[in-house]
This record gives C-alpha cells, sequence and structure tokens, in this order.
C-alpha cells in the first residue's frame, strides 16, 4: 500500500523542512505547491484528497469549486481560525474542513511583551536610542500592578494570558459568553469602562466582527491601551485611529488589523502602501503594529505542522478524529 499524499500550498522552507520531518515519521508523502491555494493552481493538487492551507490565502467558493474538480475531498488550515474559507460552499460542495490547536503560548508571551512594551513607551524609547537621542522619555511608564486588564475571550490562549499576568500582581478582568477560565468574570461594558488595558482573544464570527465598535470604543476607560492578538476586523478600524487621534485612548498595539490581507507577509519596502488607517496607525507615536507573527515560534509551527499531518491521516483512514 502507497503511502498518503498530502498537497502543501504555500509555505515556506523552514515550515517544509517540518514536513518533511514529521512526514517521514507519520509515513505520508507530502507535495509542495509553492503558489498560494487558488482556482488556477488548483490543478496542482489533483490526485490529492487532503490538502493543508495557510490562514494568509481566501479559500473563496470559486477555489473550492475547482479543488473539488480535481478530486479534493478534504481541507485542513494551518490555523485555528477558519475565516478565510467559505465554509457554507465547501459544506454545499461537500468538501470537510479542519483546522489545527497549536502552543497557546506563543500568542500570550508575544500578548504580553506587547502590553509591557505599550506601557513603557519601547516604540518611542527604541526609535530615539536608533538615533542616539538617550533623554528619558517625557512621560514615565507605567507598572502592570497599578493596572486593570480586561481579557475579552478567555479560550486556550486568553487562559494563558490570565495565567501570566497573575505574577504582575495586576487586577485582571474576564468577559467570554462561555466563561471557563478561574476570574472575574464582567459584562463587556464593564470590563471595557474599568481596565487600562483591553486585549483581544475572541474568535471571528458574525457576531464577534466589530465587537470593539465605535460606541464601545467612546465606553472604554480614558487613556486605555488596546491590544489585538486575535483577528483585525474584531475592531472598527475608523473608529479605533479616530479615539487614538484624538487623545481619548493612550495607545494600541496590533499583531493584526483589518485589511492586512496583500500587505502583512509581503515585503513592501519598495511599493506604496494602499491602506490609509494603517499609515495613519503607524504615523502615531503611542501604536505598535507588527505583522500577524505572535504564533510564529518553533514550538508552534511544529505543533501546526504535526497536527496538519494527523488530520490528513485521519481523514483518509475515515476515522473522524481530528485533532484539534
Amino acid at each position: 500500500m502507497g503511502k498518503t499524499g498530502i498537497a502543501i500550498y504555500d509555505c515556506d522552507e523552514h515550515e517544509a523542512q517540518l514536513f518533511r520531518t514529521f512526514a517521514a515519521q507519520y509515513g505520508v508523502e507530502p507535495t509542495f505547491i509553492a503558489s498560494a491555494a487558488s482556482a488556477e493552481s488548483a490543478a496542482l493538487a489533483s490526485g490529492h484528497r487532503a490538502v493543508s492551507v495557510n490562514h494568509k490565502t481566501e479559500i473563496t467558493h470559486a477555489t473550492l469549486r475547482a479543488l473539488k474538480a480535481y478530486g479534493v475531498a478534504y481541507i485542513c488550515t494551518r490555523s485555528v481560525g477558519c475565516d478565510h474559507i467559505d465554509l457554507e460552499a465547501a459544506e454545499k460542495l461537500g468538501i470537510a474542513i479542519g483546522n489545527v490547536a497549536y502552543s497557546p503560548a506563543s500568542v500570550a508571551d508575544y500578548t504580553l511583551m506587547l502590553m509591557l512594551m505599550a506601557i513603557r513607551h519601547a516604540r518611542s524609547v527604541l526609535r530615539r536610542a536608533d538615533i542616539h537621542h538617550y533623554r528619558l522619555c517625557a512621560v514615565p511608564g507605567r507598572e502592570l500592578r497599578d493596572m486593570t486588564v480586561g481579557i475579552v475571550g478567555t479560550g486556550r490562549i486568553g487562559q494563558a494570558v490570565i495565567d501570566r499576568l497573575r505574577g504582575f500582581g495586576c487586577r485582571i478582568l474576564a468577559y467570554d459568553i462561555c466563561p471557563r477560565a478561574e476570574a472575574e468574570y464582567v459584562t463587556l461594558g464593564e470590563l471595557l469602562r474599568q481596565s487600562d488595558i483591553v486585549s483581544l482573544h475572541m474568535p471571528l464570527r458574525a457576531d464577534t466582527h466589530h465587537l470593539l465598535d465605535a460606541k464601545r470604543i467612546r465606553g472604554m476607560k480614558r487613556g486605555a491601551i488596546v491590544i489585538n492578538t486575535a483577528r483585525g476586523p474584531l475592531i472598527d478600524t475608523p473608529a479605533l485611529v479616530q479615539a487614538l487621534e484624538e487623545g481619548r485612548l493612550g495607545g494600541a498595539a496590533l499583531d493584526v488589523i483589518e485589511g492586512e490581507e496583500g500587505i502583512f507577509y509581503r515585503d513592501c519596502t519598495d511599493r506604496p502602501i494602499r491602506h490609509p488607517l494603517l499609515l495613519r496607525l503607524q504615523a502615531l507615536p503611542n501604536v505598535i503594529i507588527s505583522p500577524h507573527t505572535a504564533f510564529y515560534t518553533e514550538h508552534a509551527l511544529r505543533d501546526i505542522v504535526e497536527a496538519t499531518i494527523r488530520n490528513c491521516l485521519a481523514f483518509e483512514r475515515a476515522k473522524g478524529e481530528l485533532v484539534t
């Protein structure tokens, strides 16, 4: 009996090497496709029932229809979220969709880093040091133990952030429609009114799109800092920019942003950025932007690759035991 084949779209060489290592352990045959999954590249997956895609690429109805025509029956996204996949179309076409879980420590650690950078004005300090300007900042930083931190979403990552925050001695508030952590749960409105830092860890769904809308942003504590390492569309970006420019909010640290597609994960040093809100955010000294990189650790990548292979094998063996 031949090895199970998996077509893997758009992964870098480091990720590809992990696939080769785990493929040898699990007895599967990876086929690497350099391009992103699309209707045009679907033919490259011909002969494979299972394919792997990343979270960077929108998997549209047209893409799904083309993959189906070439025999694809299962798509495993190398991410927790599936908001980039047209799930309704996949169901109608009879294509099963799987996702993966990975070390929550990767995003949790990064979230804490962003919090600390934001309250200690790290962006300004480092930029000034780069030009040999070594005076102290005009405004001193703050300490987490003196602050209230609100965690919106207490799944695996939200809980990992809470665990880390306990060591800093700050007050922690939490909001989730399904409370599951040992934390002080309050309504979302109360969390926003009381928190000096608001950190988002909700999945992106229809009911969480623009969870932080203009009204809720107006209801936030004056001078509060927003942290987002989840999904960009959780925030109404124009409303956030306005609140920051007007000085109602004290800052933001964003690893994700609405409209990041086509910008993040690309070298844009020699091309114009056609995202006015991103440019306005980056012009503010109290805003930190990073390119959707919170998940990107060795440990998390190993988790992602191994879970992808195990999911594809489970589908091929018709066990339905998807590793999520």
